[in-house]
């Protein structure tokens, strides 16, 4: 038979939340967090669709921040009035408590994650999509090196030619793999692959000198330089299912893996304007083989089969960042992704 769970989560602020998410069949009915857990990981412990719980959490519009699970924590399935809810323990000798608005002193750093954002602090920091060859081209650039060298690292100089803002902080790219969809052949934007930061000390004419403050590779003549981006950086996500249908595929993986696993990060041809946000849940499908029938000769198309779980965590226009979070086998590019 089906179990609901009718959860009651402590949110910091106020509002006492119920929703109705599915509960898994051989969910525990407690659980001790441990360093090292996410959100995901434990709301896929008690939920047969993880990503449903911030829908709870979203029913409130005051709640702010869903990092209220703290390692040592004590999360119990109990029934109340015949219903089934969480209770929580703190786990440091106060008691069980009923989940209810509570402002916690505790730092919020010390909450456990949504996902684990080592997989992915590089790309929401440094790694960047251009929109336009025109862009990226028209981007000021590297002419030369301290001492006419020709690769330079943290602490060089380095001198540059464009229109470059006085007391601006730089990062420099190389340009990556261009994008375009494999079934209109549209341009969708150019990957830049982050190369370091520098930091402008002084300027003549179109010619500026900087200084690099930290490097990932060497830094090399015609790296273009665009200022820091101007973008709020999320590390705290509400996983969600996508508000349009989506019908896209995998169109990359920048670490250059060829077989794609759980924590990989991928890059799909959907973003913003096709209803994409930070939090969006797809589910991964291995896109069936045509084989040939050797009993009439025909080309047989072996279905679609689901395979993963990603969820979004960076979104441009027409291109999203994920981070495959279950994959029940080895993924690839071109794989499709759809809603959940």
């Amino acid at each position: 038979m089906r179990k609901t769970l009718v959860a009651l989560l402590l949110l910091v602020t106020a509002g006492l939340v119920q929703a109705q998410v599915e509960l898994k069949d051989n969910h525990p009915d407690k659980y001790t967090v441990v360093k090292g857990d996410t959100l995901w990981d434990i709301s896929g412990k008690f939920l047969s669709k993880p990503w449903k719980w911030p829908e709870i959490w979203h029913a409130n519009p005051q709640v702010a921040n869903p990092h209220l699970i703290y390692p040592g924590d004590i999360l119990s399935l109990v029934y109340i009035d015949g219903q089934p809810r969480i209770m929580l323990n703190r786990g440091e000798s106060r008691g069980t408590v009923k989940l209810s608005p509570k402002v916690r002193s505790t730092p919020m750093a010390e909450a456990i994650p949504t996902i684990p954002l080592e997989s992915i602090n590089s790309f929401l920091i440094n790694n960047r999509i251009i929109n336009s060859v025109a862009e990226f081209e028209g981007a000021p650039y590297i002419v030369a090196g301290n001492a006419e060298r020709v690769l330079s690292g943290k602490g060089d100089r380095i001198y540059a030619r464009g229109s470059l803002a006085p007391d601006e902080n730089y990062n420099i790219f190389r340009q990556g793999r261009v994008y375009t969809d494999p079934q209109t052949q549209e341009f969708l934007g150019i990957n830049a692959d982050y190369i370091g930061t520098g930091d402008i000390i002084s300027s003549e004419g179109e010619i500026g000198t900087l200084v690099l403050s930290r490097t990932a590779q060497e830094v090399r003549i015609a790296d273009r330089l665009f200022a820091t981006e101007e973008r709020t950086i999320n590390s705290t996500f509400f996983p969600s299912e996508p508000k349009e249908q989506i019908n896209g595929v995998i169109l990359d993986v920048p670490r250059g893996v060829s077989q794609i696993g759980q924590y990989d990060v991928v890059t799909i041809n959907k973003g913003t304007r096709d209803g994409l946000v930070e939090g969006s849940v797809l589910a991964v499908y291995k896109t069936g083989e045509t084989v040939r029938d050797r009993v009439t000769g025909d080309k047989v198309k072996i279905p679609d089969e689901r395979s993963g779980l990603l969820m979004v965590f960076r979104t441009y226009d027409k291109i999203s960042y994920g981070l495959v979070l279950y994959a029940s086998r080895q993924l690839a590019v071109m794989d499709k992704v759809k809603n959940p």
